[in-house]
């Protein structure tokens, strides 16, 4: 049987906890132990958030201002990706930007994962 008190002392224990919204993602565990009358009520709410993930952009077809955008690639080399694609055509593989000047082993590393063909 549940009597109208412990229905108050859910609901107040809920009102301290704080409300979950669906829309905003929680960040971390919330929990709330409030002590009424010997009763403890514990809530808890987790969310795991994830970043989206930047497609992939492809070196031969954006432009330099895209290319630009790229974190690893400055303006000066997203221009010579644009001029050597314009001078020798579009490039076979993401390795052929070793072939562009200013793109070395490291910065290779860097952005292999953030640009394609």
């Amino acid at each position: 049987m549940i009597t109208l008190r412990k229905v108050a002392l859910f609901g107040l224990a809920m009102g301290l906890a704080g409300a979950v919204n669906a829309a905003q993602p929680a960040t971390d565990s919330t929990t709330a132990q409030p002590a009424m009358d010997n009763a403890t009520v514990t809530t808890t709410a987790t969310t795991t958030v994830t970043k989206p993930v930047a497609a992939p952009v492809n070196i031969n077809t954006a432009d330099a201002t895209a290319l630009a955008a790229v974190k690893g690639i400055s303006k000066k080399q997203a221009a010579a990706i644009v001029d050597y694609r314009t001078k020798n055509g579009d490039f076979k593989s993401v390795d052929d930007l070793k072939n562009v000047k200013g793109f070395g082993p490291k910065t290779m590393k860097r952005i292999a994962s953030k640009v394609t063909v």
